[in-house]
């Protein structure tokens, strides 16, 4: 299963106003998120307002697509754009993906080594 990690820069002025806007994300938002096969889905925020975002699915470009074609997300993307410094279009999509080097299921698999120690 992909797992995808991205960054993306608040502006310094709009942090508080970001962080607040995430308690409670509007319900068509999650619907739409969720029905696009986006799962296990986190957003983390630097002081600064660095923001790492990350989530797992199955077919990265078809939640991406499913996402873009959803009315459910429009306003949402659309009012969100303002908090972004540098960002090309909606940040759903414009985010730059950091590239996964290490994750430890996999390399105890690969080792064939157990999850969980006995």
């Amino acid at each position: 299963m992909p797992r995808v990690c991205f960054t993306l820069q608040i502006k310094p002025e709009l942090i508080d106003e970001y962080v607040e806007r995430h308690r409670a994300v509007w319900p068509q938002m999650l619907e739409a998120i969720r029905d696009s096969g986006r799962r296990n889905y986190s957003i983390f925020l630097e002081p600064d307002g660095r923001l790492v975002g990350y989530y797992e699915t199955d077919d990265d470009a078809a939640s991406a697509r499913r996402l873009a074609e959803d009315p459910r997300t429009a306003d949402w993307e659309r009012e969100s754009a303002r908090f972004f410094v540098a960002l090309d279009g909606r940040p759903d999509q414009g985010a730059p993906q950091l590239t996964e080097v290490f994750h430890l299921e996999d390399q105890l698999d690969a080792a064939g080594l157990a999850h969980h120690p006995s």
